[in-house]
């Protein structure tokens, strides 16, 4: 007998990041975690938050919807565990929200630190009276369908990265990154070398720097050509 066919499909067991983890990286500016990282690991520069205010880290509880359509972020929402960061991938469509204020409420109510997506959202006064970071390419008042197919917790792509479940996830006004859950650790012991260098290059610049220390012996060097 031929059933119906599979709407959802869905893995629930993933490794997460230990909380000590996600507790380093709270208040670490998106930019050096990038640094740590040699220049990668953002998103799409058009996914920002709702609100300038708004940031968070967690694990990413990952979510494949198709355009249109929001059918895996509710079953998404039940199975997330209280920290996780909601990160839905619809192929960036921007015909309609994927998600609105009862959406964002509920997934508050579920101990939700965030809501991500490459796609658009809707009912802004009720998101930001829900008080959970929402960030997004943008705002619709087109509403979704919840008809499927739909994959949580599996792999994920937004703006040509990849996203596994578990990684972990940082977000504030500058937009969002990405750090894979394996190299987590390498990348906390690097933000301390990225914020050493910042705290010395601020205070040359309180002194009076003008421009970059290498600056002088390149403009010297053959690697520079003058044309008059």
């Amino acid at each position: 007998m031929i059933g119906e066919p599979v709407g959802l499909v869905v893995r629930r067991n993933f490794e997460r990041p230990l909380a000590e983890c996600v507790k380093k990286l709270q208040g670490v500016p998106t930019g050096f975690v990038v640094d740590a990282q040699n220049g990668t690991g953002a998103l799409d520069w058009k996914i920002k938050p709702l609100d300038e205010k708004m940031c968070f880290v967690g694990p990413a509880m990952t979510v494949e919807a198709e355009p249109r359509d929001y059918l895996p972020v509710q079953p998404a929402i039940a199975l997330s565990q209280r920290g996780d960061v909601l990160v839905i991938s619809n192929g960036g469509y921007d015909g309609a929200a994927v998600i609105g204020d009862n959406v964002a409420a509920m997934a508050r109510n579920q101990g939700i630190a965030a809501i991500v997506t490459d796609g658009l959202v809707r009912d802004i006064e009720g998101i930001l009276a829900a008080e959970i970071p929402v960030f997004c390419c943008g705002v619709s008042p087109n509403s979704p369908y919840a008809h499927g197919p739909g994959r949580v917790g599996l792999p994920i792509s937004i703006s040509r990265s990849v996203i596994q479940p578990g990684d972990m996830i940082v977000g504030d006004r500058n937009g969002v990154v990405v750090i894979s859950r394996n190299d987590i650790d390498k990348v906390i012991s690097s933000i301390e070398v990225v914020k050493k260098k910042e705290v010395e290059l601020e205070s040359k610049i309180r002194k009076g720097l003008c421009y970059a220390d290498w600056v002088d012996d390149y403009l010297q060097s053959n690697r520079t050509k003058y044309l008059d």
